[in-house]
């Protein structure tokens, strides 16, 4: 394909967690078919093998490896992958996660806590912990983490999962406040509800549909509709593309106006 200079990824090394699914799939596709030269992650070996053999029939060079994000060995085995297959890190996109358990803050439990507190935020810490390892010493570098609209507001019911997501834009933001120095750019990304695998399997309250939890999702939405994940991944590409080079320590929104009220 023909490619926009602002979107090219020739030659460039892209790491993605999450892979086997929603906008860490989809993501690879994008990069991929833009040229960039993937290592790719995600606990679920299934979805990831598929995500893999897919893009790999396309012609896209990849490597793949199971990445338990909780894990700190694991998040520096796939960085160690992509130093040792393809010689550098160039761009990061700290994506794997888990959804909110529904309950209000009096109902919710450690457990629930510790759950979103060992994924949602050990994940993104330990990526970038040797993420950052690895792009100091070449002097350039770019990190995309995954938030969410919760970890710029309050998130009714999604209390837990709020505090996690807060949690991934402070260390987004003091990461690209300590490597400015050396060329590396730190974002993150805060999408609304979008129609995800993460977002559909979310458990109905009893008495209530997934339709109709949907529905309620998208109601406190100006566009009054949830977003399609090809929406977010446009803007993931964008926050990735090295173009944007003057553009750190922020958090997009990708959200439909939720937060211009």
């Amino acid at each position: 394909m023909s490619r926009d200079p602002l979107l090219d990824f020739t030659g460039r090394v892209a790491l993605i967690t999450g892979a086997a699914s929603g906008f860490g799939s989809l993501l690879a596709r994008e990069l991929g078919r833009r040229g960039a030269r993937l290592v790719l992650g995600d606990i679920d070996e299934a979805g990831l093998a598929q995500t893999a053999d897919k893009l790999g029939g396309a012609g896209i060079e990849l490597h793949a490896q199971r990445c338990d994000v909780s894990s700190e060995e694991d998040c520096a085995a796939l960085v160690g992958l992509a130093v040792e297959r393809f010689g550098c890190l160039d761009i990061a996109v700290n994506n794997a996660g888990i959804a909110p358990p529904l309950a209000f803050l009096d109902d919710a439990d450690e457990e629930m806590l510790d759950r979103q507190h060992s994924v949602n935020v050990k994940g993104v810490f330990f990526g970038l912990k040797h993420q950052l390892k690895a792009m100091k010493p070449q002097g350039s570098g770019i990190i995309l983490n995954v938030s969410s609209l919760a970890g710029l507001g309050g998130a009714p019911k999604a209390g837990v999962y709020s505090a996690a997501k807060h949690a991934v834009i402070g260390l987004t933001r003091t990461a690209a406040v300590e490597n400015a120095r050396y060329n590396i750019r730190v974002n993150a990304i805060c999408p609304f509800f979008t129609l995800t695998p993460m977002v559909t399997g979310i458990e109905p309250p009893p008495g209530v549909s997934g339709e109709e939890l949907r529905a309620s999702m998208a109601s406190g939405c100006p566009m009054k509709r949830l977003a399609e994940p090809e929406e977010v991944v446009n803007a993931m590409v964008m926050l990735c593309s090295p173009s944007l080079s003057y553009v750190t320590g922020q958090a997009l929104a990708v959200d439909g106006g939720v937060s211009a009220f």
